[in-house]
């Protein structure tokens, strides 16, 4: 077993799975879990899964499964610092996403207003991996570590306010409990906070691309400054903008590995429950730092994400999944029987449920493949 700190999530301490396997002798638990997130279909699917701008647009611009890569990649080097569980870190980075519906959050809000119901991405990610996949011949879902759900169920923090038809508060009731309203392991803030990282900074490489802005409107912030003081070559080209981004990245991933430092030097944690009882979140940025994201978020916000071209086209889409579902839940198309039968053993199960998890479930050019066949 890999050396790793005291606070690390132990591989060997692994609160296990709800249905028993037998050992792995090459892998340990969590890469066992790697391993069945990426081979699921909800993983591959991430690759036609809209981030800002819709597959079809461009070769270039994130998508859902980049994105996903990207904020592996910045929370496994954050967690080997540390030296924490990179393969716990590596399983809640790859899984936080699973749920997302096409059309990335207008998909979502869309969704949610059609079917007048509770729907979060969050939860649907849960929903996949502990239901809608189906793998194995013994049980729904990819029966991962309790670490792992864990992770992916609190990453972004203890859930205080709990639906009473999340899935993630029925499946803790029924199958394990996962004790929602303690904090999460040191791997999943980490893996929550990398996709805020991953986020800002590709948003602003794709703003970049699309023409959306230009490095002069950053000029009034603080962040840009400390960024280009070393530099007197042309601001504009496309290669500088890219040096940008990745100092950016660069800059916000020391900041948070400082400030951790300090907030673990000050509460002194000795194992991982005091991480999870700490009563906030150590994995954390500084104000400093968390003042200049605000001021990037503002101005993605203004520039980019209520930018008139992406306004337009998130309108359409909009009403592209409001209207698939008033098909769908009026028969006047019908979701394929094969796949009801294949996803649901309960035939009672109620409709609204159903058309949720299949519009959720599709890419983005299924769904325009569909809707064009309307």
């Amino acid at each position: 077993m890999l050396k790793v700190s005291k606070l690390a999530v132990r591989t060997d301490k692994t609160k296990g799975r709800v249905y028993k396997t037998n050992k792995d002798n090459f892998r340990n638990e969590y890469q066992r879990d790697v391993g069945r997130i990426i081979h699921s279909t909800a993983f591959r699917r991430l690759k036609y899964k809209t981030q800002v701008f819709v597959n079809h647009e461009g070769d270039h611009y994130r998508t859902r499964l980049t994105h996903t890569l990207e904020v592996s990649q910045i929370a496994r080097s954050i967690s080997r610092y540390f030296k924490l569980n990179e393969d716990l870190t590596e399983a809640i980075s790859l899984a936080h996403d699973l749920g997302h519906t096409p059309f990335g959050h207008a998909g979502e809000d869309a969704l949610v207003k059609a079917s007048n119901s509770y729907f979060n991405h969050n939860d649907q990610s849960f929903r996949i991996i502990t239901f809608l996949e189906k793998v194995y011949l013994e049980f729904d879902g990819l029966n991962l570590t309790w670490e792992t759900l864990e992770g992916i169920a609190k990453h972004n923090g203890p859930i205080k306010k709990i639906n009473k038809k999340s899935n993630i508060y029925l499946f803790s009731n029924e199958f394990m409990d996962l004790d929602l309203k303690t904090f999460p392991s040191l791997e999943a803030q980490i893996a929550a906070i990398s996709d805020d990282i991953a986020y800002i900074n590709h948003d602003l490489d794709d703003g970049f691309r699309a023409g959306l802005f230009d490095l002069k409107n950053l000029k009034k912030y603080s962040f840009y400054k400390k960024i280009i003081k070393n530099y007197s070559v042309n601001l504009n080209t496309d290669r500088f903008k890219k040096e940008f981004v990745r100092k950016l990245i660069n800059t916000m991933v020391v900041d948070l590995i400082k400030q951790t430092e300090k907030n673990l030097n000050k509460l002194k944690p000795k194992n991982v429950n005091d991480i999870r009882n700490a009563g906030f979140n150590i994995v954390s940025f500084s104000n400093k730092m968390k003042k200049s994201i605000s001021e990037i978020r503002f101005f993605l916000n203004k520039r980019m994400y209520n930018h008139k071209i992406i306004i337009n086209k998130t309108k359409k889409y909009k009403k592209l999944i409001q209207d698939l579902y008033k098909f769908y839940i009026t028969n006047k198309i019908n979701i394929p029987t094969s796949w009801i039968k294949s996803t649901y053993k309960d035939n009672n199960v109620e409709k609204k449920q159903v058309v949720i998890d299949y519009i959720s479930g599709m890419t983005d050019r299924y769904i325009l493949k569909i809707y064009n066949k309307i």
